[in-house]
């Protein structure tokens, strides 16, 4: 593990670090806002995109790329985030979660069960 300390807002986004450790209403803003401009910027390169000829032209280009990042910032792909402090696995989804996310909450949870994902951190904890 390498602690860094602190961070700044702009380095939440840039690779400099894997975690960021925050109270839940911090981390619940961050998380919410960084959908909400993920979503923005895909309905913006939408609606450019479909003025006219030229972008329509680029848009089929960029297709494929474009669904690959849908399925990358899509909040319903990830499912949910797993709740720490609680002895056992519980998945934290939105309160707007679609089938996909719920489907999705599902999977990651059995994931974690299958891969002992509190002993692991019971564990590590223990370790320090």
């Amino acid at each position: 593990m390498n602690f860094i300390g602190n961070v700044e807002g702009k380095d939440i986004f840039s690779g400099k670090t894997d975690i960021i450790v925050c109270d839940g209403f911090v981390g619940n803003v961050v998380l919410k806002a960084s959908e909400s401009l993920a979503e923005m910027i895909q309905e913006l390169l939408k609606k450019h995109l479909l003025k006219n000829p030229l972008g329509l032209f680029g848009l089929l280009l960029l297709g494929s790329s474009l669904k690959s990042f849908k399925k990358k910032v899509d909040y319903s792909e990830y499912g949910g985030a797993p709740l720490l402090g609680v002895n056992g696995v519980v998945i934290i989804g939105h309160g707007r979660s679609n089938a996909n996310a719920v489907k999705n909450a599902i999977r990651v949870a059995r994931a974690e069960v299958e891969n002992r994902f509190t002993d692991r951190i019971l564990g590590a904890i223990g370790k320090s």
